[in-house]
């Protein structure tokens, strides 16, 4: 019998919210398998910074945002710096969570995720056929990419709700674009809430997906 192995560079990271530099440290140096480890239990668990000093806010809301859309309480997490305290974007790294920030919020489910991805698909057969129209032509061009991503993304197992348009069309989308309004607004009047400069959704269809998209982050 073997006792328990823990990766050298892991080893480093004692607390919830790690330092960003020391976090992707461990990840490029660890290997594969750290950086499995790093986007389950430190990108993924636990009390999330933002709420630190308010751990039940934090349930209160994924609560709410639950019933809004539909999801299960526990299908709900924070992710960036809202997450670990710091940015790991490679623009902004270790940029320290505040009232400049994002919530950015994602939902492991495979339901939402097929309603999210209906919206996508019919956005997508009304734009290539002319039945919905941009407003200009900079919205033309986030349009297009977005219709030549949506493929991709559905592919690799996730999708970012801005990436439909929100129109009464679309319900999903729609109704998820105004409970991040209302989640915002909410916030800003909640006693001991973090202040957010705005909030989102990433929806993965399954936790293979999440964890496969965290690596590939973790590695660039």
């Amino acid at each position: 019998m073997e006792p328990f192995k823990v990766s050298t560079h892991l080893a480093t990271l004692l607390n919830s919210y790690p330092d960003a530099k020391s976090l992707i440290i461990a990840a490029t140096n660890g290997g594969e398998q750290s950086k499995i480890a790093i986007a389950r239990l430190w990108l993924s668990e636990g009390i999330p910074y933002a709420f630190r000093n308010k751990p039940a806010l934090y349930e209160s809301v994924r609560g709410w945002l639950s019933t809004r859309l539909g999801v299960d309480p526990k299908e709900i997490h924070l992710t960036g710096s809202a997450r670990i305290g710091q940015s790991l974007a490679p623009t902004k790294l270790g940029a320290i969570f505040g009232e400049h920030s994002d919530l950015d919020i994602f939902i492991v489910s495979s339901n939402l995720f097929e309603r999210m991805k209906a919206d996508f698909n019919h956005w997508s057969y009304e734009f290539e056929g002319g039945l919905v129209q941009p407003n200009n032509e900079r919205e033309r061009i986030f349009w297009t990419d977005n219709n030549q991503r949506g493929p991709k993304l559905i592919q690799r197992g996730f999708l970012d709700a801005k990436i439909v348009p929100n129109q009464s069309s679309y319900p999903t989308v729609k109704n998820i674009a105004q409970t991040m309004w209302l989640l915002k607004e909410k916030l800003d009047i909640t006693e001991n809430a973090p202040h957010v400069k705005s909030a989102s959704i990433r929806c993965y269809v399954d936790w293979v997906s999440y964890v496969r998209q965290m690596v590939i982050s973790l590695s660039t």
